[in-house]
């Protein structure tokens, strides 16, 4: 009999651990990211299964459709602004958790092609001319396009250029536009193109339009749900904090 009780207690003891090291109920949290943020958001959520069990399934959009869809009741437990406008106006609105607002991410806008040689390192081929078509992500709903419109008026081109612009939904559609050369260049965010070898680009001082802090809030659907608590933390983390860098983002 001590010897039956050794190998029980033994085995218990072996289930007791392992309880003790997988997380404590998986659950799963809906993120509503911005468009720019795509990459090294698919990166953070898998490093975040990976150290957390819980499953953040992630939809990417324009800031200011996710804010009207967020505001018209749409499921989303967390939301990755490409701006602080939104989030600031989410807390104002009693959308999200008080207190649970907070810079992730500063942005960086570049002119980008994909023809070698053909941006300059001062994006003096705006003022020259010899393209047809500047993609550019919707002023009104993304805060990368509101980037560009802002330093196209720094740069007083905006008259002579309204007519070459060529206006995506989201900064994914400006890239793409650009990508596909529908237009030959493109105000695009760096983390797009952070890691191409092809093409030519100017990254646009930060001095040329007002600065991209992309925030985040805990939105109130998401208070109670375990797994959006943790992707915030882990948001905060020195790992997510890590590959946001890496992605050509400033983080403070």
């Amino acid at each position: 009999m001590t010897a039956r009780r050794t190998v029980l207690a033994g085995l218990f003891g072996s289930l007791a651990l392992v309880a003790c090291a997988a997380p404590a109920r998986a659950a799963e949290t809906r993120v509503a990211v911005a468009a720019n943020f795509a990459e090294p958001a698919r990166e953070i959520a898998a490093r975040f299964e990976a150290a957390t069990g819980h499953k953040a399934v992630l939809s990417f959009g324009s800031s200011g459709q996710f804010f009207a869809q967020i505001a018209n009741g749409a499921p989303f437990d967390v939301f990755l602004s490409a701006d602080a406008e939104r989030p600031i106006k989410a807390e104002a609105d009693g959308l999200s958790v008080r207190g649970s607002r907070f810079t992730y991410a500063t942005g960086r806008l570049v002119l980008w092609s994909r023809t070698p040689g053909l941006v300059d390192g001062a994006g003096a081929i705006l003022a020259r001319g010899g393209f047809a078509k500047l993609a550019i992500a919707d002023p009104k709903t993304a805060p990368y396009g509101l980037a560009a419109v802002e330093t196209l008026r720094k740069l007083g081109l905006s008259e002579r250029l309204s007519a070459r612009l060529v206006t995506g939904t989201s900064i994914t559609q400006a890239y793409q536009f650009t990508d596909t050369g529908a237009a030959e260049l493109g105000f695009v965010a760096l983390s797009q193109v952070v890691g191409h070898r092809r093409g030519s680009r100017w990254i646009v001082p930060a001095t040329h339009h007002s600065p991209i802090d992309q925030q985040a809030v805990l939105l109130k659907r998401g208070a109670d749900n375990a797994a959006a608590r943790a992707f915030v933390v882990f948001l905060k983390g020195p790992e997510a904090r890590t590959i946001i860098r890496r992605y050509g983002y400033e983080v403070g």
